[in-house]
């Protein structure tokens, strides 16, 4: 992981976990803050789902991707032509969904995993406290608005300031607030406390050299969890070579997810939607201006209400 990270947001100093392996500073932070980590010696796993595959007199409620290779709307090094809506979602996450209500999720609950730009009062939490917005909105996605109540301005530690993949996997990162323990990571609270069905990740702005490691282990624990993983591009390019937004295609046609394409959502907006702060220079342009703004939030709904609707189309 790089060693230091500056905040995009403003608010909080917390600095995102350094794995111990790699840390170039001398200071060592006690080895039980750190969840286990995959090794670079692993390889990663192709998901199974836990549940059975359908029998074949079962007929499949969407049409799954036969092929990752040979596709150009599902090749990673394409990511950018990717719809900002995904679209054919895979018909194993029906499994993952149905076996996750078994063990006891709330299919009316998602969470988000991301930084700052997640929280309620820059993304989702107008949903529940606009009323005129929400009946602006098509009759179905008012639907999903009414079916999703009580997540979308929720404060979550798997939202916050400066979030990376990895510290999603560090026990301290939520501080033991939102209702967490020292004994469990962001990740396996959030799961505890919120019981999703679904989570929506959009993670990268504070960029690690091991996101996509750290980004496989919170994917596989969300499926065998029997939640239904969404992941996301981001806006920006901090990274200055498009690393983030290409990995997160990658994993998502590795596991066969959909990816909500939101970096494609703003290829019309002059900077691309994007400023920088006054007085955060040296971030660059981060963070998002108001016609951004809404077009994450939108989209991010649209998403939300594309996915739940495929996995759930026979469950309603």
């Amino acid at each position: 992981m790089v060693c230091v990270l500056i905040s995009a947001c403003a608010g909080q100093t917390t600095q995102p976990p350094v794995a111990p392996s790699i840390r170039a500073s001398t200071q060592t932070l006690p080895a039980l803050a750190y969840a286990v980590l995959p090794t670079a010696t692993q390889k990663p796993k192709k998901y199974s789902p836990i549940t059975p595959v359908p029998t074949a007199t079962q007929t499949p409620t969407v049409l799954p991707i036969t092929a990752l290779s040979g596709m150009p709307e599902r090749d990673p090094a394409n990511w950018k032509a990717w719809p900002v809506i995904p679209e054919d979602i895979d018909a194993s996450l029906q499994r993952v969904y149905e076996r996750g209500l078994e063990l006891g999720n709330d299919p009316r609950a998602f969470s988000l995993f991301g930084d700052c730009q997640a929280r309620p009062a820059d993304f989702f939490g107008v949903f529940e406290t606009d009323l005129e917005l929400v009946e602006s909105l098509s009759p179905e996605l008012r639907e999903a608005v009414a079916h999703f109540q009580g997540s979308f301005r929720r404060e979550s530690p798997t939202a916050q300031d400066a979030t990376t993949p990895g510290s999603l996997l560090w026990i301290q990162w939520h501080r033991g607030e939102y209702g967490c323990t020292f004994a469990e990571t962001p990740v396996e609270c959030e799961l505890r406390i919120q019981r999703p069905a679904f989570v929506i990740i959009q993670i990268g702005t504070h960029f690690e050299s091991r996101n996509a490691e750290y980004l496989r282990r919170v994917i596989l624990q969300l499926m065998d969890a029997g939640v239904v993983p969404i992941l996301a591009t981001k806006a920006d390019n901090r990274e200055k070579d498009e690393r983030i937004n290409r990995d997160m295609a990658m994993l998502a046609a590795e596991y066969d997810l959909p990816l909500w394409n939101f970096w494609a959502a703003l290829s019309d907006l002059p900077d691309r939607g994007l400023y920088t702060m006054k007085g955060r220079e040296g971030q660059g342009p981060v963070y998002l201006n108001e016609q951004a703004t809404i077009r994450h939030r939108m989209t991010g709904l649209e998403a939300l209400n594309a996915v739940w609707r495929a996995v759930t189309e026979n469950k309603k």
